[in-house]
């Protein structure tokens, strides 16, 4: 399911924006809802020359963003079955692409790396959007001790990258608790009231509220650690008052939601 905030000014030259709560390692190779909902978004976008993501699962001291020509694929997880640790997500890099967002960010320094890749919290996303792996990948790291303002201010020096055809997507989950996660659980009500919460905020463009989360009373036991709620602000950062639709609009496992957001301009056939 789909909805839909029409309230928008827009350039059809400019890339829209991606949250995505990327979920279980699992829906990269499942085709279930998720999966399926990530592929019908990608046919909406404008292809894209390169896709820039900020995943929860790459968490620095400083700021970096990958350099390498040929990123490679991290399976930072365990206790899945062997096939997922077969996925090899063979895209390009953009060192060229990496020293401009260096040069873009002025709110932090920002080192270019060489040694980390693609994380599950891209590739599991990308495999299903772009199963060719035929765009350019980049990630960018994210510095858990810098104030939750600051995340948002360093998406918005992000935001020319959009006009130079680049996707910048966030990739977490907005409600995200390990421990209370059951299989076949249905959503807890703090996960819904949060969830619910960030929803309208997002709709209403209270970026306030978005920052400042933890003031919501059941933020307590939705974000426990906020490594998956952070790539949001990056996201609403880079994108101002613009259209926005959800999709993946569900909660997993009791205690994890998928919201994904797309914001501005696509080819409304979702």
């Amino acid at each position: 399911m789909v909805t839909t905030k029409t309230s928008s000014t827009g350039n059809e030259h400019t890339m829209p924006v991606l949250f995505v709560g990327h979920g279980s390692p699992m829906n990269a190779i499942e085709k279930n809802q998720y999966s399926k909902g990530w592929s019908r978004v990608a046919a909406t976008l404008p292809v894209p020359k390169a896709i820039l993501c900020i995943s929860a699962h790459w968490l620095t001291h400083g700021t970096s963003v990958t350099a390498m020509p040929n990123p490679r694929t991290i399976h930072d997880f365990y206790g899945f079955p062997p096939e997922l640790y077969k996925v090899n997500y063979a895209a390009k890099g953009s060192p060229a692409t990496a020293e401009m967002i260096q040069k873009l960010i002025n709110k932090v320094s920002v080192q270019l790396d060489y040694a980390w890749g693609l994380d599950h919290g891209t590739w599991s996303v990308l495999q299903s959007m772009y199963p060719q792996a035929n765009i350019p990948v980049l990630q960018l790291s994210i510095d858990p001790t810098i104030k939750t303002s600051d995340h948002f201010e360093i998406g918005n020096t992000l935001r020319i990258l959009r006009k130079k055809g680049v996707l910048i997507i966030g990739s977490g989950n907005i409600v995200h608790n390990l421990m209370l996660i059951k299989p076949d659980a249905t959503a807890y009500p703090w996960a819904i009231d949060f969830d619910q919460h960030i929803k309208k905020a997002l709709e209403d463009t209270d970026t306030d509220t978005l920052i400042n989360y933890q003031k919501i009373k059941s933020s307590n036991l939705a974000v426990p650690t906020n490594d998956h709620y952070l790539p949001l602000l990056y996201t609403i950062g880079a994108t101002r008052g613009e259209k926005l639709r959800f999709f993946n609009e569900s909660v997993s496992m009791g205690s994890m939601s998928m919201r994904s957001v797309i914001f501005g301009n696509t080819q409304d056939s979702l």
